[in-house]
C-alpha cells in the first residue's frame, strides 16, 4: 500500500494537530514550557482575548496536555494554575524543533530572541533526527515510510 493509497482518517499527525495546532495553543503552550502558569500572565503575556484563552486552556486540559492546580491568593477567590503534565512536556522537542526552524528562517538580523542551552555545559540545544538503533542525525534521505499497523486502504 502506498501513501496515496492509505487512509488519513486515523492519522496521528492531523489528530495532534486536532489537539494543538491552532496558533495561540501553540503560544500558550510555549509561554508554559517557559513557566508561566497564570490565566492573567497568559493573556498579558500572549496578547490574547480572555474568551480565546479560556477556550484555549479548556481544550489544553480536556486534552490532558495541562493539568490545573488550584490555589488562593489571601483574600482572593480560589483560581488555578495551568501546569504542563507529562504529555504536555513530551511536546518539548516539537517546540524546540519549531524554534530551530523559526531562528533559521524567520529570526531579526540581531539573531534570535531566545536561547535554549543546556544546563550543564552552556552550550545551544538542538533538534534531530535519530532512529532507536542510534544512528543519526539522519536526513530525510536516509529514512523511509511505510504502513503501520494501524494503517487502512482508502
Amino acid at each position: 500500500m502506498t501513501w496515496l493509497e492509505t487512509s488519513t482518517e486515523n492519522c496521528t499527525v492531523q489528530r495532534t494537530l486536532d489537539l494543538i495546532g491552532e496558533k495561540w495553543s501553540l503560544l500558550v503552550l510555549r509561554d508554559a514550557m517557559n513557566g508561566v502558569r497564570r490565566f492573567d500572565d497568559f493573556r498579558r503575556h500572549v496578547g490574547l482575548s480572555e474568551a480565546v484563552l479560556s477556550d484555549r486552556l479548556r481544550k489544553l486540559v480536556a486534552a490532558g496536555v495541562l493539568d490545573t492546580v488550584p490555589y488562593r491568593e489571601p483574600g482572593h477567590r480560589t483560581r488555578h494554575e495551568y501546569r504542563l503534565s507529562r504529555k504536555g512536556w513530551d511536546l518539548w522537542p516539537v517546540m524546540l524543533a519549531l524554534k530551530q526552524w523559526g531562528d533559521r528562517y524567520t529570526a531579526d538580523p540581531e539573531g534570535p530572541p531566545l536561547e535554549v542551552r543546556h544546563r550543564d555545559c552552556g552550550e545551544p540545544l538542538e533538534t534531530v533526527v535519530v532512529c532507536t538503533g542510534g544512528h543519526g542525525p539522519l536526513t530525510p534521505r536516509e529514512a523511509y515510510t511505510r504502513p503501520g499497523t494501524a494503517a487502512h486502504a482508502m
